[in-house]
């Protein structure tokens, strides 16, 4: 079944695409919730008038994306957590302590919008967190897991 988006899906689409997804999930899911509508020609027509429309704000939204993207290039910051004496993490470190981190580094970012390249941060050391800040525009932070004290 073909759907327009009317706001981001991690895994599915952004905002204003026409995606395919299993008639289930959009039946039962995605349009009850209010994520999707059907995709008609219609609705196909009327996402063109708007995104027609909307192309010159789209362009701004995407230079502010990129000037962040440049700023979280040059920074780097610490995640304390608390660890066994073999260096262990108790627990694991999430995207809410990430944008907690970068909330106070004056960068207020959505923790849906993180994911981490390592698939779980169980140990001390370096690791990234790639930021989805636009469709175009994605940008790797590094930072470090270090002993709370």
């Amino acid at each position: 079944m073909e759907i327009i988006l009317k706001v981001d899906v991690k895994g599915v689409g952004y905002k204003n695409d026409v995606v395919k997804v299993r008639d289930g999930y959009g039946r039962n899911y995605l349009i009850p919730q209010g994520v999707a509508i059907e995709a008609t020609s219609s609705a196909k027509k009327q996402v063109a008038e708007n995104l027609k429309q909307a192309a010159h704000k789209a362009a701004r939204i995407k230079q502010d994306a990129e000037q962040l993207a440049e700023q979280l290039a040059n920074i780097t910051f610490e995640i304390k957590a608390k660890v066994s004496e073999t260096g262990k993490i108790f627990g694991s470190v999430t995207t809410i302590q990430v944008a907690d981190a970068l909330k106070e580094k004056g960068f207020n970012i959505d923790r849906r919008k993180m994911s981490f390249v390592e698939n779980e941060i169980k140990t001390l050391g370096n690791y990234h967190v790639e930021i989805d800040l636009h469709r175009e525009v994605k940008q790797k932070v590094p930072f470090t897991v270090v002993p709370a004290n």
